[in-house]
């Protein structure tokens, strides 16, 4: 089973890096070298703070677009195109594929962070920007956490809707999971029981991805990084929230006949 799963990530890695994921590293490397040389210009005393939050909100970004556009095709596109037949004919069961396309996104992903990590910190060294790079390693690490978790949701949402609905209902997972907190407070001001209820059903099922989001902590330093204790038990949030949708796609897989 084991080498099933590894056979089959293989091949995602693989494919996926072939689909111009270099060029997406390019890409990033390109924008910092931009806003390095155009801010200064622009906010001169305050470019450091600036260059630190940009180049941590780009590396979320383009991991984003990456997890959502890819991560919804993963079965999506086997189903469209009936290649699915294939995989399903071959002696490998209908959760080893969910999960062998699952980790083979998050090993791209665990790539694609680490190198624009790397990219990030040594325009921050070039640049002579003071920056705590033991939290924006946590913060990138959390990220990567937050995106396989995403990741998840996209494959969820890709067995059994069409990638357009699929990729709008995994974006709306990520906006409605960064404010799930926000929500419920919305919903005690609102003094109304039923918006309150709802609010409260809504912070129940979706993620709370705000607690895999260091971002602020670590470029800002409005806040010391949480606690050794916190930050496992969010780690742990976010890979038993990544099982439990993957659980989710592994049943509707299993059910649907092609």
């Amino acid at each position: 089973m084991t080498t099933k799963i590894f056979v089959l990530a293989k091949n995602v890695f693989q494919e996926v890096i072939r689909d111009r994921i270099l060029y997406i590293i390019g890409f990033y490397a390109l924008i910092l070298a931009a806003a390095f040389n155009v801010l200064p210009e622009l906010a001169a005393a305050t470019e450091d703070k600036i260059f630190l939050d940009f180049g941590m909100a780009a590396m979320n970004a383009i991991g984003l677009i990456v997890t959502i556009f890819v991560g919804t095709g993963l079965v999506n596109k086997e189903i469209e195109k009936r290649t699915v037949l294939v995989l399903i004919a071959k002696p490998v069961s209908r959760s080893e594929i969910i999960v062998g396309k699952y980790l083979g996104l998050s090993a791209v992903l665990s790539v694609l962070i680490a190198t624009m990590t790397a990219i990030y910190l040594l325009f921050l060294q070039f640049g002579n920007i003071a920056h705590p790079t033991t939290s924006i390693l946590i913060a990138a690490i959390f990220l990567f956490l937050q995106l396989s978790l995403i990741t998840a949701a996209a494959i969820a949402f890709g067995v059994f809707t069409a990638s357009l609905v699929a990729t709008i209902l995994t974006f709306a997972v990520y906006l409605m999971g960064n404010i799930t907190p926000d929500l419920v407070q919305l919903g005690r001001l609102s003094r109304n029981l039923g918006i309150e209820r709802l609010t409260q059903a809504l912070f129940l099922i979706l993620p709370d991805l705000s607690r895999l989001d260091l971002k602020n902590e670590a470029v800002y330093g409005l806040q010391a990084l949480p606690d050794t204790t916190i930050l496992i038990t969010n780690a742990g949030y976010g890979l038993l929230y990544s099982a439990m949708l993957l659980a989710i796609a592994i049943f509707i897989f299993s059910q649907r006949e092609f």
